[in-house]
Parts: structure tokens; C-alpha cells; sequence
């Protein structure tokens, strides 16, 4: 049981009164947001016209504090969105000083910016330069991979990427260090056929560097694999002494995962078993064990019968 009992007319006057409270407090936030503020907000530098004749290294972060001039309702949006503008600096006079002043470019900063987000300074306004020599250097590409075949399938031959190389342009100091580039990450699952697919190349992180070209073509060839036995000759090494040595058995079988597409060529001459006589001359060895010593890379092997091998010295 309500404690105050209201009367239908004084219902409609509390209700009044808050539907007037409500259109009041809107009307107030949507009188300050509508206002012009300067805030802040912190920007990515994107550059051009960099120096052709000298590599350059920037002294600070590629990142730099803006005020910007607009509503309060742009200023409640950007400080919802958690993306990163960027804006672009000319580096055109870098060519005969180690420093830019950007407030000396906020013309042409602005003009490509919308009317409402304009830039009035920045924090720090100039920026410094490093320089050293240039210097251009071919690489190979270092291919990442992440791949998950489906059951019996796998990579059946060499990767294949085009271009292999890629040339990199930047300061001696860093180029001489580089020994290859990685790509992005070349992610599939559930493969069961050849993959054939443009993928980029990681990005450079320092703004003095360059790299062409910034995607390659990667073939990865993809087969289906089964398994194939093959009798093949054990051969024995370290016999120094040229001993009279008898092995029982002479041959091996070996199983092995092979693709269909090689699975007739591969033959006994592509594998080489071994047992090592020094096993029973230092070690005192009874049974000789067997070494797969020599098999395809396109080839796993799964088993090899018997594991060990038996052996007689005549004097």
C-alpha cells in the first residue's frame, strides 16, 4: 500500500513535472556538446617526400599529441573511438636540415581535414632527424607458415615463392644486419589440396626503411600421402679392419608415407640403411641396430623391420 496516495490530477502534475525535468537536461547536454572546445587527441605521422639521397631516422615517437578545434559532440566521439588518425607531414625539406616544424604545414594539414576536426597545435611542434648513409640490399623472403592439413594430406614438394627476394632500402647501420624478410603468416586449416596465394610482407617499423615489393606469391604443393614398404640392403661402415663380417638378415623393410603423385618413382635407391661396426669393436654391442641414414625429404619414415640386425666377425 503506497505510503502517499496521489490524486489523478496531481499524478498528472508530478509527471509533467519530470517529463519537463528530462526535456530540460537534454536540452542543457545538448547545448554543451553543441558548443566549440580545443582538446586533445593523440595522432599517427604519415610521411612523404622523404629524402632520396640520405636515409633519415626519426628521433621520436611516430605519434604526436594535436589540439584540435571542434564540437562537443565530436570531442565525446573521439574519445569513444579508440583508432589512431593519421595525419601527413612533407618531409620535402629534410633534404638540407635535420628538423620539421609542423606548425609551419597546419595549412595544408587542415585543408585535407573536415571542417570540424581542424588542427590548432601540436605537442612536441618540431620534429628531429638522424641521418646516415643509404644503402639498397637484396634479401631473401623468410616464409611464415601456419597450416593444418587434413588427415593423409601434406606438403608434397618444395614451397615456391615469387618473387624470392625483396629489396630493401635504409640506413648502412640497419641494412647490413639484415640477413632475410619475414612475410605475414600464412594461416589454413583443413588443407587438402595445393594452396596458391598472394601474402604480404611484414610491414617495416622504422620510417627510414623500404621494401619492394610488399606481397609475394607462395605455391605450396599439396598431396595426398600413403604408406609404401621397400626391401633395401643394409650396409656396414667403420669396418677399419676390413673384418669378414656376415649380417643376418642382409635387407631391411621399411615403411614409409609417401604422396601419390611420387609414390611409383621411389624406389631402394633412394634410401640407405647402415650398421655400425664400432658399436661392437668399443661398446661390446651384440645386435647392431639399423640407420636409416639416406631417405627422400618428401618421404617420413614410419618404421623399420628388424630395428637391430645380427652379426658374425670371422678371424
Amino acid at each position: 500500500m503506497p505510503i502517499i496516495k496521489l490524486s489523478a490530477t496531481e499524478r498528472r502534475r508530478v509527471s509533467a513535472f519530470f517529463t519537463c525535468l528530462i526535456l530540460a537536461v537534454c536540452a542543457w547536454i545538448f547545448s554543451v556538446l553543441s558548443n566549440t572546445y580545443n582538446y586533445t587527441v593523440k595522432e599517427a605521422l604519415n610521411f612523404k617526400n622523404t629524402p632520396q639521397r640520405r636515409a633519415f631516422h626519426s628521433l621520436q615517437s611516430d605519434t604526436v599529441n594535436v589540439t584540435v578545434t571542434g564540437s562537443g559532440w565530436e570531442m565525446l566521439f573521439s574519445r569513444m573511438n579508440n583508432k589512431v588518425k593519421v595525419f601527413t607531414v612533407d618531409l620535402n625539406s629534410l633534404e638540407n636540415k635535420s628538423y620539421i616544424v609542423l606548425s609551419t604545414q597546419l595549412d595544408q594539414i587542415n585543408n585535407k581535414r573536415e571542417i570540424g576536426q581542424q588542427i590548432t597545435g601540436f605537442i612536441p611542434d618540431t620534429l628531429y632527424f638522424d641521418f646516415s648513409n643509404r644503402k639498397v640490399k637484396r634479401v631473401p623472403v623468410k616464409l611464415i607458415t601456419s597450416i593444418r592439413y587434413n588427415k593423409q594430406f601434406s606438403q608434397s614438394d618444395n614451397i615456391t615463392i615469387k618473387p624470392g627476394y625483396v629489396i630493401v632500402n635504409g640506413p648502412a647501420s640497419v641494412i647490413d644486419k639484415l640477413t632475410e624478410w619475414p612475410s605475414d603468416t600464412l594461416k589454413a586449416d583443413s588443407v587438402n589440396e595445393t594452396l596458391n596465394t598472394d601474402l604480404g610482407l611484414q610491414p617495416v617499423k622504422e620510417g627510414n626503411l623500404s621494401i619492394y615489393p610488399k606481397t609475394v606469391r607462395v605455391n605450396v604443393p599439396v598431396d595426398e600421402f600413403t604408406e609404401k614398404t621397400l626391401l633395401i640392403p643394409v650396409k656396414l661402415i667403420n669396418n677399419y679392419n676390413y673384418d669378414d663380417v656376415k649380417i643376418f638378415p642382409q635387407k631391411v623393410k621399411i615403411t614409409f608415407m609417401v604422396s601419390l603423385s611420387r609414390y611409383a618413382e621411389t624406389d631402394e635407391d633412394f634410401f640407405e640403411a647402415t650398421a655400425n661396426l664400432d658399436l661392437w669393436r668399443n661398446q661390446g654391442y651384440k645386435v647392431l641396430p639399423v640407420v636409416v641414414s639416406k631417405i627422400p625429404w618428401f618421404c617420413k619414415l614410419v618404421k623399420v623391420e628388424p630395428q637391430n640386425i645380427d652379426f658374425i666377425v670371422r678371424k
